[in-house]
């Protein structure tokens, strides 16, 4: 690194290190610099990290998984900036120590700016490896459920992480090459003055000091701040602009200058260099020479200013590309959240827009989305015959009860049939015999008329019957129609009626609402989902007669509400958590689980309502439907 800061030969890890400053060149940037930086890692390393050295030690009896993941996915980010901050600090204070003794300023920058750069490479590389050592105990600490608790964003780590590196690249660049140009031009002006003393004076001859400053005088100087001096063999040093020569150029003259062919050095890391004869002046030795400053300030400005705009430029370029980057991968993620959420819609194709692994992962979205859609569209179908087979099974149930209240309107107007059949016999016979009266006659069209009535009204019943069972029996996913809470009730009364006789149960109404309150959607899907839960309360009895079961409707500013309630044995925490969410059944091999997950999907599906519910083991359980209104 010394040759980069154009330190002078024979000044590093030398005793003339160590009369001059104290401190050798190794031990200032190795034991000062890196003592202080290696302290701070190992210190933050053990503070951030002991989490995750107590959780392998110790499982997870001090620190969840979940604390030990987020260290594991914040701490690099914080240990490279840290990295990064700390040492700059650490250097900055440094230079300043009076033991190392730069007593020019430019030193002080340029050897802050190199050894920031060199930490800063050195942050960058350990960061990268950092993620992928991690990576093992996030394997470790990955569950179903994890979720990111702290979102990153990929374009601003990635500017966080190239930003610094091409400042310090750049850094690196500008302070290597403005080096290299000092120094070829440090070399043509020690030749050039070189010249001109050896031309001027000749080591043999004896001069007079004013012939020494004559000479001198006649030299043309490449630059007007370049002065001459002169030592006598006492070593007084007199200068041609009253300027005296620093402690470390005095030095040098004396300890190196011979080893270095009479070039001499203002300083460490300073751009100001001299040139030394030895000439005899009254016959005692005399060291005369030139000073002059490297005047590198129109390349400096030509550097710099290149460097501030190739780094805006890249800065643009990098920032553009990482949100390039981030945006395509945001497409992708926002694909597979359509597939969560969009169910068997028409889901959008990503464009390929490259032929790098980011195409390559597009390609293979688009074929995960063709299979998906597939599959969720299998997924749909088999569901919808899960549920036409439910929907059947449940019919059959009824079917028995459907024939008990059948059998009797059917014999009482078999009955009816039977008793018309004997008036008009005997209105036959009494017609034209003088006994009979005309009353006689209406008493013969009262009784028909009392039987015809009592026809109409079975003939009615089994109308309902037949339109309720018809209703359940055909599919009804498109039959969405207007109908009253009445026409509601009627239909669920009529189909659960046998079902409540049977088992010796009473529904109770309770009805807030007007009868004549409009719905619009499938009413058959209706009837199905509350005689589903009517059957539910009824078996939540365990066979238990003379229970009952309550059927409130309400209204609110926004939906009509059916709840049934029933005082039966409730359902456990387990069954509650599962419900609705899979085909869970308590009933063992007599049930499938389908009739409450049939009945959440169709209120959603073909209302959009709601099915919520409350249950205490050994209390009962309340289901409330949530139709909002619709007009239709």
């Amino acid at each position: 690194m010394y040759r980069i800061l154009n330190y002078p030969p024979g000044t590093v890890d030398t005793q003339f290190q160590i009369d001059y400053g104290g401190l050798t060149y190794t031990k200032q940037f190795f034991v000062i610099y890196l003592f202080i930086v290696v302290v701070f890692i190992l210190f933050q390393r053990f503070v951030l990290f002991r989490k995750v050295a107590n959780w392998e030690k110790h499982g997870d009896t001090k620190y969840t998984s979940e604390e030990v993941r987020y260290t594991l996915l914040t701490a690099p980010t914080r240990f490279y900036l840290l990295q990064i901050l700390v040492p700059f600090i650490a250097v900055t204070v440094g230079l300043g120590m009076p033991i190392v003794k730069h007593e020019v300023e430019t030193s002080g920058i340029t050897v802050a700016i190199l050894l920031v750069s060199i930490f800063t490479f050195n942050a960058t590389i350990t960061y990268v490896f950092s993620k992928n050592l991690f990576k093992t105990i996030l394997y470790k600490t990955f569950k179903e459920n994890t979720v990111i608790t702290k979102h990153s964003s990929l374009s601003k780590d990635m500017m966080l992480l190239l930003i610094p590196l091409l400042i310090a690249g750049l850094f690196f660049t500008v302070i290597v090459s403005y080096s290299r140009l000092i120094d070829a031009r440090g070399n043509d002006i020690y030749r050039y003055y070189k010249q001109e003393l050896n031309y001027a004076f000749n080591e043999h001859t004896s001069y007079t000091e004013n012939e020494i400053i004559s000479k001198l005088n006649k030299i043309e100087y490449l630059n007007r701040t370049d002065t001459y001096f002169i030592i006598d063999q006492d070593k007084n040093i007199k200068t041609s602009n009253g300027v005296e020569l620093t402690d470390f150029f005095k030095q040098y003259i004396f300890e190196l200058s011979d080893e270095n062919d009479g070039r001499v050095y203002e300083h460490y890391a300073v751009n100001t260099q001299g040139y030394i004869k030895h000439i005899i002046v009254n016959n005692q030795d005399y060291i005369i020479g030139i000073r002059y400053p490297i005047n590198g300030g129109d390349a400096l400005t030509y550097i710099v200013t290149t460097f501030i705009i190739l780094f805006g430029i890249i800065s643009l370029l990098i920032w553009y590309y990482s949100e390039s980057l981030a945006r395509q991968i945001k497409i992708i993620v926002n694909g597979l959240n359509e597939i969560n959420t969009k169910n068997n819609e028409e889901f959008r194709k990503i464009p390929v827009v490259s032929n790098d692994e980011l195409g390559e992962l597009t390609v293979e979205f688009n074929k995960i989305q063709n299979l998906t859609k597939h599959n969720i569209e299998q997924i749909h179908n088999n569901q919808q015959m899960l549920m036409e087979r439910e929907r059947f099974a449940s019919l059959g149930q009824l079917i028995g009860g459907i024939a008990h209240n059948l059998k009797t309107p059917i014999m009482s107007v078999a009955g009816a049939s039977e008793a018309l059949t004997d008036l008009i016999k005997e209105l036959d016979v009494s017609i034209g015999d003088p006994e009979v009266t005309n009353q006689d006659y209406h008493d013969i069209a009262k009784d028909m008329q009392e039987w015809t009535d009592k026809i109409k009204t079975h003939i009615s019943y089994m109308s309902d019957v037949i339109t309720a069972v018809k209703g359940q029996a055909i599919s009804s996913s498109d039959n969405a129609q207007s109908f009253t809470v009445e026409e509601l009730l009627n239909r669920s009364s009529i189909l659960m009626k046998h079902e409540l006789k049977r088992a010796l149960i009473e529904l109770r109404y309770n009805v807030e609402v007007d009868k004549d309150f409009t719905l619009y959607g499938n009413i058959n899907a209706l009837v199905q989902v509350i005689n589903n839960l009517i059957s539910n309360a009824i078996q939540s009895y365990n066979g238990e007669p003379n229970k009952v079961i309550d059927f409130f409707v309400t209204k609110d500013e926004k939906n009509v509400n059916f709840e049934i309630r029933d005082y039966g044995c409730g359902m456990t925490k387990e069954v509650q958590k599962k419900l609705f969410k899979e085909m869970v059944t308590t009933k063992g091999k007599n049930g499938t689980g389908l009739g409450l997950y049939m009945s959440y999907a169709n209120i959603k599906a073909k209302f959009n309502g709601d099915i919520t519910f409350e249950s205490k083991a050994g209390e009962g359980t309340s289901f409330i439907i949530a139709i909002p209104y619709n007009k239709g």
